[in-house]
């Protein structure tokens, strides 16, 4: 019985972590993309599971941001970018603000929805830090990319921020950078998500090494990621024979129980194609969802399965979170540690992630094509409308079909 009160320590530790706002998060330089369009991106852990993306015209630039369904989805902004081409998103950092009392503190997304009203440029960025008053109430890595070749990560504490240039040879020497929930500049003995930034490290090496920097080979190489760093599983081998439950451990890989979504912003080469900047959004559970790109050119009317309803919740999240709960059944003994890995993925390719696949991969299809003609401008604002219509109508049919769920009612 003497070990009772290790015991205890041990999981007041395991929970603590668990529920920890984190994040995994990355930044790669144009300097090594194929277009030199600068990439950011973000998987967003949170305990608010209601994520939208809003069109806000609230600032001196127009923006697209994501939400959280709250009180305070109209103050705080959690990722996006503006019509300059300027987008920002952020990772929890945990060590920036060591030895600081201030009581002051999740200013994040106030911080990072100010950014997207009025700047351009990461040096417009770098001035708001400068001047907005202290203590600023963050302790984050802000990832920002925009329309002339910035590229960074600022590592900002209540009083003081340290820039790392993606673009920077001697600080990115292969083109990219990662954060989870550290910050490089602070103490290492503090922080979180090691394991994270260690498997995203693995996956982005293996990226470039395929070449293989696409948004949808990066999405599924992070926010679907199922290896684990330290105990080298990845759940996408041996996979379950799908007659039956198959629960499996699932702590610190990318993807988590608190995870609520992703985003990606294929940023612009120059200052000419701010216009034809797009926006990824993975909203709900990252492996129970699917990826959905937005325009700032197409204006202010998304597509409604990404829109925030008067129920402060969006379809595509609601149907995403349906599925999660189905993977989480087990109520017993820290039910959320461990995942119903058959509902998932199986040998019989009928889980979750393996029927909506292919719906994504028709989204994809279609969007390229979108794209592509953005960029030699040759579509605009009403070729991304229709996109939007078509978008919203085959995910209708399709999830209804391939998953019984009902989006719209």
């Amino acid at each position: 019985m003497k070990s009772a009160p290790f015991i205890f320590l041990f999981l007041s530790l395991l929970l603590s972590e668990l529920n920890v706002s984190a994040c995994t998060t990355f930044i790669i330089s144009g300097k090594i993309t194929p277009d030199g369009k600068p990439i950011l991106f973000k998987h967003r852990d949170t305990d608010i599971m209601d994520n939208s993306l809003v069109f806000f015209s609230d600032g001196k630039y127009d923006y697209i941001g994501l939400v959280t369904g709250d009180k305070n989805w109209d103050r705080m902004v959690w990722g996006g970018y503006n019509s300059t081409g300027f987008a920002i998103m952020n990772s929890a950092a945990y060590n920036n603000n060591s030895g600081d009392t201030t009581r002051f503190m999740d200013q994040e997304g106030v911080v990072m929805k100010l950014a997207l009203q009025s700047c351009r440029t990461i040096a417009d960025f770098e001035r708001m830090l400068d001047s907005l008053p202290k203590p600023l109430g963050v302790d984050a890595n802000f990832g920002v990319i925009d329309a002339y070749g910035g590229a960074a990560y600022y590592e900002t504490g209540n009083y003081r921020y340290v820039k790392y240039d993606v673009n920077d040879p001697a600080t990115a020497p292969d083109g990219f950078l990662i954060r989870t929930n550290h910050s490089m500049s602070g103490n290492l003995k503090e922080g979180y998500g090691f394991n994270r930034y260690n498997i995203a490290m693995k996956a982005m090496g293996e990226a470039i090494a395929s070449g293989s920097l696409t948004p949808a080979y990066l999405i599924n190489s992070f926010s679907r990621n199922l290896t684990h760093a330290l105990t080298k599983i990845d759940m996408k081998e041996n996979l379950p024979d799908g007659d039956g439950s198959d629960f499996r451990f699932f702590i610190d890989f990318i993807p988590r129980y608190i995870s609520a979504s992703s985003i990606m912003v294929v940023g612009a080469g120059e200052p000419k194609q701010a216009k034809d900047v797009v926006m990824y959004s993975v909203l709900g559970f990252p492996l129970t969802s699917i990826a959905v790109p937005v325009f700032i050119e197409g204006g202010s009317t998304l597509p409604g399965v990404v829109t925030m309803g008067e129920n402060l919740h969006s379809p595509l999240c609601d149907a995403a979170l349906s599925m999660k709960d189905k993977c989480f059944q087990n109520t017993n003994d820290g039910g959320k540690n461990y995942i119903d890995l058959s509902l998932l993925i199986n040998a019989k390719d009928n889980g979750f992630m393996q029927l909506l696949n292919p719906i994504e991969k028709e989204v994809f299809e279609k969007s390229d094509e979108l794209i592509a003609g953005i960029n030699t401008g040759k579509k605009g604002k009403r070729e991304i409308q229709s996109f939007y219509k078509w978008l919203d109508e085959y995910l209708a049919e399709a999830y209804q079909d391939k998953v019984g769920i009902k989006l719209f009612e």
